[in-house]
């Protein structure tokens, strides 16, 4: 077995401080993009990334990649206030989009039509874009509810700290053929927006994710399982305890971000447990914060469901994990 390189992005954590106003427990300082080799367990730092002054708020801006797409040699990412693409391997910016609405943008993926599809949790709502930014469509994942109906268009919300608590906190797009849809964190649920009425029920915790491969559909919940669903019925098909696939009964950590390699392994991101001031995302932790995990990588092979390789993610400065990509072939 030759396992490839990866790329994992999330954000390198500011020092922990008391909550005061609307602020977290946390947050973030930096974006990072990791370079990660599983078969000699090396990881380095590819990009760094703080957002520039005007497309966040000046004062302690929360800066971190969210999920990103790899498609080909391009990176789709995205801050919280914008969308950058990155030609890979060199990690040079191709393009860069940041618009008023954006608020806890989470997700971004490229479309057949060189378009953007993006999830902009903060404002609860999905958009498609040209990619200088000029809108498509719009729809907001509330059902009966406009993408403004709660929003308003006059105000730049990249300068709004948050909008918490957010409705639906849409946190991934994907594409089944030309159907657009949205994973919904509240409601533990994906959702059709081009087709209004078709969903997949992720009942058992909140969820992350949506990867399509191999007629199926892949979501992350946050407390540590996999939920399959076949692309065809929508029925969810298989759900991988991923605690049970490993020796140690530790608490996983927060789990966010997937990719299944070409020898059947999934790799899945944890993060370290931290306090929030939203202890209801946490309360499937039901011993609190000790013997708390790192930061890290684990891949579990499909077919025996253990473990086999797990990568900590935080001496090279990563906090949180959203994403996990294979990277394209050396050379």
């Amino acid at each position: 077995m030759s396992l490839g390189r990866l790329y994992v992005l999330g954000g390198q954590q500011r020092g922990a401080r008391p909550m005061s106003g609307g602020l977290d427990w946390y947050e973030y300082e930096r974006g990072l993009i990791l370079e990660v080799d599983p078969a000699s367990g090396s990881v380095e730092r590819r990009v760094a990334y703080e957002s520039p002054a005007g497309s966040r708020v000046d004062e302690d801006p929360v800066v971190l990649f969210k999920s990103a797409t790899l498609v080909g040699e391009t990176l789709y990412a995205c801050t919280q206030t914008e969308l950058l693409l990155y030609h890979v391997p060199d990690f040079a910016l191709t393009g860069y989009v940041s618009l008023p609405r954006f608020n806890d943008v989470h997700h971004v993926r490229p479309t057949a039509d060189d378009g953007l599809l993006v999830a902009i949790s903060g404002l609860d709502q999905v958009v498609e874009l040209e990619l200088d930014g000029t809108v498509r469509r719009e729809w907001g994942v509330i059902e009966g509810e406009g993408p403004w109906d709660r929003f308003d268009r006059s105000i730049d919300y990249r300068l709004v700290r948050t909008t918490k608590p957010h409705h639906g906190h849409p946190n991934n797009v994907f594409q089944l053929g030309d159907e657009v849809w949205a994973t919904r964190f509240e409601q533990r649920d994906a959702v059709s927006l081009t087709q209004p009425g078709r969903r997949i029920a992720i009942d058992l915790e909140r969820p992350h994710d949506g990867l399509v491969h191999d007629g199926r559909v892949w979501f992350t919940t946050v407390n540590g399982k996999v939920v399959v669903a076949d692309a065809g019925t929508l029925d969810v098909v298989d759900v991988i305890d991923l605690a049970g696939c490993q020796a140690s009964d530790e608490p996983l950590g927060w789990a966010r971000g997937i990719h299944i390699d070409d020898d059947g392994g999934l790799w899945v991101g944890f993060s370290r447990i931290r306090p929030t001031k939203f202890r209801e995302n946490v309360a499937w932790l039901a011993r609190g914060f000790k013997n708390v995990r790192p930061t890290r990588i684990d891949r579990y092979d499909l077919a025996t469901r253990r473990l086999t390789h797990s990568i900590d993610l935080e001496p090279a400065g990563l906090s949180a994990v959203f994403s996990v990509h294979g990277a394209p072939p050396a050379g």
